[in-house]
């Protein structure tokens, strides 16, 4: 397996539950980049939850965030690309105020959201960053936003599908997220790969969601962890372990390392 670049979900995939980077993923990433693997992380999450784990590995290379919306210099954390989304806000907050659910916007300056959940308060411990307003949404003068995200509980199709005609949805099964048209991991991951000049076949990609689900299909070998969604696993070329259980290093430990070792 001919790999010069590996692109590294994080939820679900390099952390655990707890949030934490087990020692066996690290060592089998360290032993990536020993091989001169470019390894970067693309996640959903934003610059700020994402940039402690991108230094906790050491990593230089551009952070892919947002599901894609957001690159970032992997030195100074500047974002080097930005995929705004135009909505109708409006609309939005009208048609969002009927459901009970928590939303959240992430813009290219912050977080706004109506309430603080124990996933925020988690964010806010991670990053050091609380966020720029919380309340009415409707009522808050934000701009340039990156993704929505809306949690109602449970998979609401019927919902996002209002959106449809004006953005990409990610539909998950405790709710659904909203970003441009033709913003995903993959199309990020593609502008990485003219900088670097490398070929999508020598890229292996690491995740478990419905926002990996491009980037699984498209590069040279889509690796899905146990833990994934069936629809997950259907387009990826391989199924490693569990995420608790060191699913990644042990993919890179048999199908990268060996190959590379001399």
């Amino acid at each position: 397996m001919n790999v010069r670049a590996a692109f590294i979900d994080m939820d679900g995939t390099l952390l655990t539950t707890s949030n934490e980077i087990s020692r066996r993923n690290a060592e089998a990433i360290y032993e990536l980049i020993n091989q001169g693997v470019h390894v970067f992380l693309a996640t959903g999450r934003q610059y700020e939850i994402t940039v402690p784990y991108h230094r906790a590995l050491g990593l230089t290379t551009p952070m892919i965030c947002l599901n894609g919306a957001s690159i970032h210099d992997g030195l100074t954390g500047k974002a080097i690309q930005i995929k705004p989304i135009s909505l109708d806000k409006d609309r939005l907050h009208v048609v969002t105020s009927q459901v009970p659910c928590d939303i959240v916007v992430h813009t290219a300056t912050g977080l706004y959201c109506n309430q603080i959940n124990v996933e925020i308060d988690g964010w806010i411990k991670e990053g050091q960053v609380p966020p720029r307003y919380v309340g009415d949404l409707s009522q808050a003068n934000y701009q340039d936003v990156l993704k929505y995200s809306i949690k109602t509980g449970s998979r609401e199709s019927e919902l996002s599908e209002l959106f449809i005609e004006e953005a990409d949805i990610i539909n998950w099964n405790d709710g659904f997220e909203i970003v441009a048209r033709g913003v995903s991991k993959w199309a990020a991951i593609q502008s990485i790969l003219k900088l670097y000049q490398i070929n999508p076949a020598n890229v292996v990609t690491f995740g478990d969601g419905p926002n990996d689900i491009q980037m699984l299909r498209h590069a040279g070998t889509g690796v899905a962890m146990a833990n994934a969604e069936p629809e997950v696993k259907a387009v990826a070329d391989f199924v490693t372990g569990h995420h608790e259980r060191d699913g990644l290093a042990v993919f890179i430990e048999r199908y990268l390392i060996q190959t590379f070792a001399i």
